[in-house]
């Protein structure tokens, strides 16, 4: 029997599933499984078969009895919302995946606030957040926006929000419950591991514009900081701008900061990394079937032999590890920091009919070499821990420092990067 035929019958059995099931509801108000109401029409073994030679699950006995349970004897009534359930259902499902932080289901108004995000403005507290271990972190909070003022640190634990405890809800909950309207506040209890205490901070949301890239000249020296916060859509036009500016303005050698960078789009994580290699492979794509694609770097990068030094941390996640990767594996330049994120799985956008959606880690990035991300992050060349208490310093800050106040600073992964430049203000090696 053709897939076709069998799948126009299942379809048919589903349809008189339904149509039953809705003439029961009315008469006696009470909802059948349906494996139950399909051993009574005498369709169960058919359908099983039909499962069983598509290599499908036989039935769900389990799930739709649960259902049938919770339908009938749930004392809160109002809460047997079926699109709720139906989403808890599915993100049950992704969650089992293990996939954290990456694969998800999104609702409708979280599909749309993820779209947000990757066209650089919104309206929240201006911080990315994944999942580790279970638990909602801080990815990395934005350059100045309500939640790095108010101290939020990469690497933070989400407990509570507004006082709920929210360590079993899944990440884009939590995300939907601390993003708001600008002006408003919300209350966040957080647990900083490495002090070992939680801290209770009121942020006031803003309205939150990320630039791909800042850049500025470092004091006292010939070497242009560059950050790239986020892999926007406008990512590599605004880092070729910036990298023609510095070179503009004297820079003899660069520092690329890549530190609590969350990632983005796949695309712009292949043009910037192409802005600073002639040649080769960008990263690998791995799929289900241990199938592997090459991505090629693209010609014409505007930054192939300046010399340079990257700075990661473990806020550097997604397309921020694909361009480490891609500078490390190709001896580019040397990475200063701490080991990044670890997000590692390729995510294809499904469109559900309701106007949902579901981001699905289908496949993997290895970088140019073939080295895993995914759970494993990039190691830094030289490593460098900085205190929790520590501030990086980026382009903003540099532009009101003196060469003796920066000496001076807390960013030890900073003042490494220009040493390894023989750049440090006031060597008397600093590149000419």
């Amino acid at each position: 029997m053709g897939v076709r035929v069998k799948t126009l019958i299942k379809l048919a059995l589903v349809a008189l599933v339904v149509l039953t099931l809705t003439s029961a509801a009315f008469g006696a108000g009470v909802v059948v499984g349906h494996s139950d109401l399909l051993s009574r029409l005498g369709l169960a073994p058919l359908l099983a078969a039909l499962d069983t030679a598509e290599g499908q699950p036989t039935d769900f006995h389990t799930f739709w009895q649960a259902w049938g349970i919770v339908q009938e004897h749930f004392v809160d009534r109002q809460a047997l919302n079926t699109t709720n359930l139906e989403y808890g259902a599915i993100q049950g499902m992704v969650s089992a995946l293990g996939d954290d932080g990456h694969t998800v289901f999104l609702a409708p108004e979280e599909l749309a606030n993820r779209q947000a995000d990757l066209s650089g403005r919104f309206s929240g507290i201006g911080a990315q957040l994944g999942v580790k271990d279970s638990l909602t972190v801080i990815v990395a909070p934005f350059d100045g926006s309500p939640a790095e003022q108010a101290g939020v640190k990469a690497g933070d634990i989400i407990m509570k929000v507004d006082g709920q405890d929210v360590g079993t809800w899944p990440l884009d909950q939590v995300v939907t419950h601390i993003r708001g309207e600008a002006g408003t506040q919300v209350a966040l209890t957080l647990l900083r591991p490495e002090e070992g205490k939680t801290l209770e901070i009121t942020i006031t949301r803003g309205e939150i514009v990320v630039p791909a890239v800042t850049w500025t000249m470092v004091p006292g020296t010939e070497v242009a900081l560059i950050r790239l916060n986020q892999f926007s859509a406008n990512a590599t036009k605004e880092l070729t701008v910036s990298l023609e500016e510095a070179k503009a303005a004297g820079a003899a050698s660069l520092i690329l900061d890549l530190r609590n960078n969350p990632g983005g789009l796949l695309d712009q994580a292949i043009q910037v990394s192409s802005q600073f290699l002639k040649d080769g492979n960008v990263l690998q794509q791995e799929d289900a079937r241990g199938q592997r694609k090459a991505f090629p770097v693209k010609p014409g990068g505007v930054a192939t032999d300046i010399p340079m030094v990257v700075l990661i941390n473990q806020g550097s996640a997604s397309s921020a590890e694909i361009l480490a990767g891609a500078i490390q594996d190709h001896q580019r330049g040397t990475l200063v920091g701490e080991t990044t994120f670890g997000t590692g799985t390729v995510l294809q956008s499904f469109a559900l009919d309701d106007g949902s959606g579901l981001m699905l880690g289908t496949s993997q990035w290895l970088t140019a070499n073939g080295r895993l991300i995914r759970k494993q992050g990039i190691e830094p060349d030289v490593r460098i821990e900085l205190p929790i208490e520590a501030d990086l310093l980026v382009p903003s800050d540099l532009e009101h420092l003196s060469a003796s106040e920066l000496l001076h600073g807390q960013d030890a992964q900073l003042l490494k990067a220009l040493e390894l430049l023989h750049a440090l203000p006031g060597d008397e090696t600093v590149a000419r």
